[in-house]
């Protein structure tokens, strides 16, 4: 139950809320949880930690899309070529360092690939040592490789299942550089000789995994944008601040090195170009359709028109769309904004797709009505401007219901 007069929820003797049929719901979340980017980020935050890096808000299905499109696990990300894997790291982290400044980037999302920071075991055999003894180095890579890696001798048969038998060191004999310095390797004389004396075992840092792209090597550097911003611009946004920062000196682009922006933002980039030559022939379209109709070109500017009064329009709904404000209301408990998913909405392919299908309901009802009333100045021959207008009045009123009934349907139709 809610007291509306004191603004709080009415409670019994023991402080528990009392059920109300018609009260209002109750808010469980904590103070300043309003949304599902307030709980990522929430988890972001908890996530912390030495070693782990954070993703892009993400759903599972939207990942693999997401991947398949770009080939990174981000929306959006920069690619960065170049002739070594040293070189691509050092200027990524330049990057990612200057990423994080962009105002409309996440920056808890950036992240830019660690190329080289595998731990290797590196043996290096030294060939002078080894001649001492009479040894060639596959004798010593041999040992090496049976010792370390083991090496299949039989096959263990148990019904239908078969388990390869393999021999090598004890794993306390092999997991330490300084326990591997302790192999014996067989001479031709019959001495053993430990492996520390024929070789060096070192431990180096290597690329955790190579990865080219016309013939480069590459590494990615991952970024999201702001729930606020469209994709397109961020990217922009990302583009015009780095290029600033190389035409300003404070950041120098390494020899050899060049980098490009990926992601999903390039089908929005590809989608305006061609939307740029679509919606102009769209357009003509529709007014030469219109003409063929009626044969007269000043029906047809009358008519076409109506596109762009609907076109108007269609930002003004989306202006609306974007307000927080607008139909947010509740009807049998649904609140309005969610049922009909109601939020701010970014110029893209859906988008323009529906202004084509608005340029054609907004025609429609412009054709029934001048058909109508053009077969009423037929009959009637209208001289005087009262003639006339009774004329337009009566093909009008007997077309309400046919254009009433067209652009219901097709808005229904639309409405999902």
């Amino acid at each position: 139950a809610y007291d509306t007069d004191r603004g709080e929820f009415v409670r019994d003797e023991m402080g528990n809320l009392i059920e109300d049929k018609d009260g209002k719901p109750y808010r469980q979340w904590r103070d300043g949880i309003d949304s599902p980017q307030d709980i990522w980020d929430e988890i972001v935050n908890a996530a912390q930690m030495p070693g782990l890096t954070s993703a892009p808000k993400l759903q599972p299905i939207e990942t693999r899309i997401v991947m398949l499109q770009s080939g990174f696990r981000a929306p959006m990300g920069i690619k960065v070529f170049g002739p070594t894997l040293e070189s691509i790291e050092s200027f990524g982290y330049e990057l990612e360092n200057l990423l994080k400044q962009v105002p409309s980037v996440q920056p808890a999302a950036v992240f830019a690939d660690r190329v080289v920071g595998k731990p290797y075991l590196e043996i290096e055999i030294d060939r002078e040592k080894i001649a001492r003894y009479g040894l060639q180095i596959a004798d010593v890579q041999q040992v090496i490789e049976v010792a370390i890696g083991g090496k299949p001798l039989s096959m263990s048969v148990e019904g239908r299942e078969r388990y390869p038998i393999r021999v090598r060191y004890q794993r306390e004999l092999r997991d330490q550089p300084d326990t591997l310095g302790d192999i014996l390797i067989a001479s031709p004389s019959g001495a053993q000789i430990p492996l520390r004396e024929l070789a060096t075992i070192v431990y180096t840092r290597g690329p955790q995994m190579i990865k080219s792209e016309d013939t480069f090597l590459v590494s990615y550097v991952l970024f999201d944008k702001l729930p606020e911003y469209a994709e397109v611009r961020v990217v922009e946004d990302a583009r015009d601040f780095i290029n600033a920062k190389i035409a300003s000196g404070e950041l120098r682009v390494p020899a050899g090195v060049s980098f490009e922006f990926a992601g999903a933002y390039k089908n929005q980039v590809r989608a305006a170009k061609t939307l740029a030559v679509v919606l102009p022939l769209s357009l003509a379209v529709i007014f030469l359709l219109i003409y063929l109709q009626f044969r007269r070109v000043s029906v047809t500017l009358m008519i076409f028109s109506g596109v762009f009064v609907a076109w108007s329009g269609g930002f003004l709904m989306l202006w609306l769309y974007a307000q927080p404000w607008f139909m947010d209301f509740e009807l049998l408990g649904t609140n309005m904004r969610e049922l009909l998913q109601i939020r701010e909405y970014n110029l893209s392919v859906a988008v323009w797709v529906g202004f084509l299908a608005l340029f054609g309901i907004a025609t429609d009802d412009g054709v029934v009505m001048a058909t109508r009333i053009e077969q009423s100045m037929n009959e009637d021959k209208p001289t005087t401007i009262d003639a006339i207008r009774a004329c337009v009045v009566t093909g009008g009123r007997l077309r309400i219901r046919a254009a009433v009934m067209t652009s219901a349907t097709t808005i229904l139709a639309l409405l999902p």
